[in-house]
């Protein structure tokens, strides 16, 4: 991996936020806030810097702001669209996509993309 290409992590925010009953129903917003507050001060765990970490966020979650070492994107649409055009935009660059979601996992691995779920990004809490 070449220091100008660090590693992509895509995160699926909703998906991720939704695999912990916590009542993240309630407020999407503020859950997709947590997620990239903890993403901004602990990043990716067991993952080495430098990472370039992109949340995608959508419907209810949409316009949770960036911060330092967290860039959201808000999908207009589908997030799973969003991540998949992200994945596209970055050929040959090494990519990770945290998600659950059986077709999303098909469709950027198709791209090269490597696949994780949740857990790479909430260990053993909520």
């Amino acid at each position: 991996m070449d220091l100008e290409d660090p590693l992509l992590v895509i995160v699926d925010a909703a998906n991720v936020v939704g695999s912990v009953p916590d009542g993240w129903w309630r407020d999407r917003k503020g859950a997709a806030e947590r997620l990239r507050d903890r993403l901004g001060s602990e990043g990716l765990p067991g993952r080495p810097s430098p990472v370039e970490i992109v949340l995608v966020v959508e419907g209810a979650a949409r316009g949770v702001e960036s911060v330092p070492g967290v860039r959201v994107e808000s999908a207009p649409g589908s997030g799973d669209d969003r991540i998949v055009e992200l994945v596209a935009e970055a050929p040959g660059r090494p990519c990770l996509v945290i998600t659950a979601d059986r077709e999303l996992r098909g469709r950027v691995a198709e791209l090269g993309a490597e696949v994780t779920g949740p857990r790479a990004v909430l260990g053993g809490r909520p």
